[in-house]
């Protein structure tokens, strides 16, 4: 898709003071192609995943914010996210910005939810890739109670497979996952 084509991108500093930092990708062509339909929903007998919206900012937050240890490293061994200090208000200017990015079809944050919604498991972010290997990078994380009972493992795998099946890509990098972090950060942009 985007692999051989030299891309040019942005990192725009959101909460400098804890570290967050939000990149985008800009090429001549977009992350999706227009005609392809975003998967709304992806649904197992454990969890749904569907939109993150700022909707879910306080059971987005509450995941967050009970897992802040265990989450750490989710994006790269650099990453300061989540930070203790996090706010919820931090937090749905987050939600927000993903919300928006997924309506601009620029990237797209799922929330995982359990069946009846009543509770927010995780989250899995689908990202344009500066890596020129890839066409995609993907990103997931549950809670440190769901994680205790397994849901990571059930999670990656129903993601993996989705993204195999219903999305557009070729070559999707889950760094952290099967990619060792100092291999992921070495390969060429």
């Amino acid at each position: 898709m985007m692999n051989s084509m030299r891309k040019f991108c942005m990192v725009i500093l959101v909460y400098s003071s804890i570290g967050i930092s939000i990149s985008f990708c800009q090429s001549a062509d977009p992350f999706i192609a227009t005609d392809f339909e975003i998967p709304k929903v992806l649904e197992t007998d454990k969890f749904r995943l569907r939109m993150l919206t700022v909707n879910d900012v306080v059971k987005d937050y509450e995941a967050v914010m009970t897992s802040v240890d265990h989450l750490k490293g989710v994006f790269g061994p650099n990453s300061n996210w989540p930070s203790k200090e996090l706010t919820l208000e931090q937090d749905l200017i987050d939600l927000g910005w993903h919300q928006k990015e997924f309506q601009r079809r620029s990237s797209f944050a799922y929330t995982v939810m359990n069946l009846d919604e009543s509770k927010c498991l995780g989250c899995v972010y689908i990202d344009p890739t500066k890596k020129i290997e890839y066409d995609a990078e993907v990103y997931l994380w549950v809670r440190k109670s769901e994680f205790d009972n397994g849901l990571d493992t059930d999670l990656f795998d129903s993601v993996k497979n989705w993204i195999e099946n219903d999305w557009p890509f070729k070559n999707v990098a889950f760094p952290g996952r099967e990619i060792e972090w100092s291999k992921w950060e070495s390969m060429t942009e």
